[in-house]
């Protein structure tokens, strides 16, 4: 079960999707395009409607994705430059802002709105989140390393990749969540005790 088609998408839904993402003007042409084709992809294959109902997550249904994702891609870009500059940790912006931007690509295929409510879709009880956004990028024909990426970026991946991408993503991720549940009302991964 995929649970996405892949369509390039009619020019309203592709400038739709421009508009909205941050850092499409740190990649080439080519691979801003691809960025853009693979959420159209995604939000075609969705039951959502409009761009502005897809939730960002079951804990914070309330926030929307759009924004979550566009944080993440901020602060990534501004982690990749401190650990360049502090640490020497070069990041190629054609491997990295894709990352970023298509980390939580398969979220509008995990998730459906019904009277008012988020749950998780049927898509979501056959596979973890990450793996059907991987198989999607896979299928776009994106360099492995973001591929690889997006597949373990989930806190409960049982997995996590050791490239400096990963690491970055892992950081921008948990920032940008904790300001999507501490303004939704939950509380942020930084305070959550582990056993």
């Amino acid at each position: 079960m995929a649970g996405f088609t892949i369509e390039r998408g009619d020019p309203v839904r592709r400038q739709r999707v421009a508009g909205w993402l941050d850092g499409l003007d740190s990649v080439s042409p080519e691979m801003r395009e691809a960025i853009i084709t693979a959420w159209v992809s995604a939000w075609v294959s969705s039951p959502f409607e409009i761009l502005e109902e897809m939730p960002y997550s079951l804990i914070a249904p309330s926030y929307r994705l759009m924004d979550h994702v566009n944080e993440v891609t901020r602060a990534g870009i501004d982690l990749s430059r401190r650990a360049a500059r502090d640490w020497g940790r070069e990041t190629d912006p054609e491997v990295m802002i894709p990352i970023l931007v298509l980390h939580d690509i398969d979220k509008p295929l995990l998730m459906v709105r019904e009277e008012g409510t988020v749950r998780a879709s049927a898509l979501a009880a056959e596979l973890p989140h990450g793996v059907p956004g991987a198989m999607m990028l896979r299928d776009l024909g994106f360099p492995s390393k973001v591929v690889n990426t997006v597949a373990t970026h989930a806190t409960n991946a049982p997995f996590h990749g050791s490239t400096t991408e990963a690491w970055l993503l892992h950081y921008a991720d948990l920032f940008a969540t904790d300001h999507a549940l501490m303004s939704t009302g939950g509380k942020p991964f930084y305070q959550r005790h582990w056993a």
